[in-house]
C-alpha cells in the first residue's frame, strides 16, 4: 500500500494558481483511476478534474473555496500498488503518520487587491533570473551597483523592466537619510458594504466570477486596447448554411454553425497578417507560426475559452466536429488542461446573444480578440438599386503596443472580402 498524492494542476499557460471549488468525493470514499474527483476554477477554466490513480481517498489538505497554488498538494490517495513512474507518493506509514502535513495555501485576492499584469516573481528565482534580464536593463542595474536578483519585476511572467530598476535606484536615494524610515502602515479593513435588506440583496461572488473579473481588469491594466469594426454581407453564407445543415447534420451526426467557416477564413487572414497571432515581451514581438483558436463559450456561471490547436491544419468537417466537441465539454465541465492552454487568438461569438456591436477585451497574452456579431436583415445599397441582404458585424480589439489601425483594418478587410465571396468551394476538405 502507498500514498499517493494529488496535486493542483496547471489549467492553463501562466494560471498560477487554482480554487478547489468542490470535492466531488469524501474522505474514506473509494475512487477510481480517472473519475471526477474535484472541481477546480481559474480565470480560464471550471473543470471536473479526473483522479489519476485508484485507492480510497484518505486525506483532502485543501477546503472548498481554498485557493492553491499549482503544485500544491490537495489530497491524498491510498493505493493497492506503488503509483506509476512520475506520479507523487510517499510510503505508508503507521495510522498515527499515514496524513502528510497540509500545505499552506496562500488566501484568495479580494477585490481591493489589485491584480498585476502577471504573477509576482523574483527576478534571480529558479536559477533563470539574468536569463530574463535584457541587454540594456542589466547594463542599468549595473551602473547603479544593483543586484537584479534581489529586485521584484513587473513585466511579463515577472520580468524585470527598465521601470522596475529605476523605482530601485529612486527607493535607494529616499532610504539613505538618516532618518529612520517609518513603519509600514496597516491599511485600513475596507468597510463592510451596506444593505439595504428590504431592497437590495448582496449576492456573493462565485469562484469563477472573481476569477473572471480579476482577467478582465488584468487585461485592460496589461495592454492598451484599440477596437475597430466593420458590416459584412453574409448573404452567400446565410443561404449555403440553410440548404446544407440538415444534411450536414444527417451525415456527420453535428451541427453546422456558422463558427466553422469563420473559423477557417480568419486562419487564412492570420497567416497574411501574422502580427495578429504574437506575444508582447519587453525584448520584442513573438510571432507564433502556429495557430491555436480560442473559442470562446458562455455557461451559466461565465465564460470558459477553450483552445482548437492547429485549427489551421484542419480540414472543414474536422473543425465542425471538433468546436462542437470543445464547446460540448465546456458547458458539461469536462475539459482538460490542455485544452485550455495554448491559444494564440480569440473568437468570441457574441452574436448569439443578440449583440450588433461590442468591444471585446483581449484574452491576454494574446494580442488580439475578434467578435463576430448577431447577421440582421436589412436593406443595403447594390451597385445602383437597394436589397434586403444579411449583414453582420465583426468587431476586432487589438493591443496597440503591437498593432495599428492600419494593420487592424487590412486583417478585418481580408477576413470581410473571403465572407463576402465565400462559395461552396472555398471548403477546405
Amino acid at each position: 500500500m502507498g500514498l499517493a498524492q494529488i496535486k493542483m494542476p496547471q489549467l492553463g499557460e501562466s494560471v498560477t494558481e487554482g480554487t478547489v471549488d468542490h470535492w466531488l468525493k469524501n474522505e474514506g470514499d473509494f475512487v477510481k483511476r480517472d473519475e471526477p474527483l474535484v472541481e477546480v476554477v481559474t480565470d480560464k477554466v471550471n473543470a471536473e478534474i479526473p483522479s489519476p490513480f485508484e485507492g480510497k481517498l484518505v486525506k483532502i489538505t485543501a477546503a472548498q473555496g481554498e485557493t492553491v497554488q499549482v503544485g500544491t498538494v490537495i489530497a491524498q490517495i491510498e493505493v493497492a500498488d506503488a503509483p506509476s513512474k512520475g506520479a507523487q507518493a510517499t510510503k505508508a506509514q503507521p495510522e498515527a503518520a499515514t496524513a502528510a502535513p497540509a500545505v499552506a495555501a496562500p488566501p484568495a485576492r479580494e477585490p481591493s487587491e489589485a491584480p498585476g499584469p502577471a504573477p509576482e516573481v523574483a527576478a534571480g528565482g529558479g536559477g533563470d533570473g539574468r536569463a530574463r534580464l535584457s541587454p540594456a536593463v542589466r547594463k542599468l542595474a549595473a551602473e547603479h551597483g544593483l543586484d537584479p536578483a534581489t529586485l521584484r519585476g513587473t513585466g511579463l511572467g515577472g520580468r524585470v523592466t527598465r521601470d522596475d530598476v529605476l523605482a530601485a535606484v529612486g527607493g535607494q536615494a529616499t532610504t539613505a537619510a538618516p532618518a529612520a524610515p517609518a513603519p509600514p502602515k496597516t491599511p485600513a479593513a475596507p468597510a463592510p458594504v451596506q444593505v439595504d435588506g428590504k431592497r437590495e440583496e448582496l449576492v456573493k461572488l462565485s469562484v469563477m466570477r472573481r476569477s473572471i473579473a480579476e482577467h478582465m481588469v488584468r487585461s485592460l491594466a496589461t495592454s492598451p486596447h484599440a477596437w475597430t469594426l466593420q458590416e459584412v454581407d453574409v448573404t452567400n453564407l446565410v443561404r449555403y448554411r440553410e440548404s446544407e445543415k440538415e444534411g450536414f447534420k444527417a451525415r456527420h451526426g453535428v451541427a453546422l454553425t456558422y463558427i466553422p467557416f469563420v473559423v477557417q477564413i480568419v486562419c487564412d487572414a492570420i497567416k497574411q497578417y501574422p502580427w495578429l497571432n504574437s506575444t508582447w515581451s519587453d525584448e520584442g514581438v513573438i510571432l507564433k507560426r502556429y495557430i491555436n483558436m480560442g473559442i470562446a463559450v458562455s455557461i451559466p456561471d461565465g465564460l470558459i475559452v477553450p483552445v482548437l490547436k492547429d485549427a489551421d491544419q484542419r480540414g472543414f468537417t474536422d473543425l465542425v466536429r471538433s468546436i462542437n466537441d470543445l464547446v460540448e465539454r465546456a458547458r458539461t465541465k469536462q475539459l482538460k488542461p490542455d485544452d485550455v492552454s495554448g491559444g494564440t487568438f480569440t473568437l468570441n461569438n457574441t452574436g448569439s446573444t443578440g449583440s450588433v456591436a461590442s468591444q471585446p477585451i483581449i484574452n491576454q497574452p494574446q494580442a488580439a480578440i475578434l467578435t463576430t456579431e448577431s447577421i440582421v436583415r436589412r436593406p443595403v445599397i447594390v451597385d445602383d438599386g437597394i436589397a434586403v441582404r444579411h449583414m453582420m458585424n465583426m468587431c476586432l480589439s487589438f493591443d496597440h503596443r503591437i498593432i495599428d489601425g492600419m494593420m487592424a483594418g487590412q486583417f478585418l478587410g481580408f477576413i470581410k472580402k473571403g465572407l463576402e465571396a465565400w462559395t461552396a468551394a472555398s471548403i477546405r476538405l
